[in-house]
């Protein structure tokens, strides 16, 4: 999934320490993670279809890209997609070297940049992560997602402001981009700006294009918020009913225990 907030959210006390075993341990079972794609984490730069790590899917998905990254290892279209496939399979390690490949074979292609920088900060390396988006970038013409890709190292690094600073501009560049709302939404979440986290997120949810990893994080805020029955009707449509209750029941069972 793409860059993971959990790792942030785990480092603040209480409440949003706890958000971090739910969206990890539990939310996390239809998705990719950590970028992979899973709720509580920001959306990727590019657009992409959630697979489960180790799945027979994810694995045929591999395959594929694998053979055609064979064929031309110099094709951006293969680099893409190869990286993409092993990073919801989690092989975050082998995605990491194509990508940085990638970027040595095609310097000022943006959106290798961008995949790179996340696997980057996947891996915890934000500066290089930075510094290898923001060599990407073209302030004169700057690229939506590379601001969005920027943003969501700021918020794994905990620089909230400045991560929502970087996305506002991305939306004037991109206006209701579900991805670039998502988001924001959940760099309120990290700020435990809950909130402005459910009205950005419900925006989100509400445009087309909006993916499962969207509604998923706006039933997870939706849960924080105590509005269990709206949390579960949602989570019940994008996983499987008794992994949403199951995650409903923690909810509750966390807030109760917080108060």
């Amino acid at each position: 999934m793409a860059r993971s907030v959990s790792n942030t959210i785990s480092k603040r006390p209480g409440l949003l320490a706890s958000v971090a075993v739910i969206s990890l341990a539990v939310l996390v079972s239809g998705c990719a993670s950590s970028k992979r794609q899973d709720v509580g984490t920001h959306s990727p730069a590019t657009g992409s279809v959630d697979l489960v790590p180790g799945s027979t899917a994810a694995r045929q998905n591999v395959d594929q890209w694998a053979g055609a990254y064979e064929q031309n290892r110099q094709d951006p279209r293969a680099i893409m997609g190869y990286a993409d496939a092993l990073s919801k399979n989690g092989q975050i390690v082998q995605a990491h070297a194509v990508l940085r490949s990638g970027v040595i074979a095609h310097p000022k292609d943006r959106a290798i940049a961008s995949a790179y920088g996340k696997v980057l900060a996947m891996n915890g390396n934000f500066d290089e992560a930075l510094n290898v988006i923001q060599r990407a970038q073209t302030p004169q013409t700057p690229d939506w997602r590379l601001l969005s890709a920027e943003g969501a190292v700021y918020d794994q690094m905990g620089q909230h402001d400045k991560a929502r600073a970087l996305y506002q501009q991305a939306l004037k560049i991109q206006p209701d981009e579900p991805s670039l709302l998502n988001n924001l939404g959940l760099s309120h979440l990290l700020a435990d700006e809950l909130p402005e986290a459910e009205y950005t997120l419900r925006r989100a949810a509400a445009l087309p294009g909006a993916d499962s990893r969207v509604r998923q994080n706006l039933a997870l805020v939706l849960g924080l918020r105590g509005k269990f029955s709206e949390a579960e009707q949602i989570a019940t449509a994008e996983l499987d009913p008794r992994q949403a209750q199951a995650n409903i029941a923690y909810l509750r069972s966390m807030l109760q225990n917080r108060g």
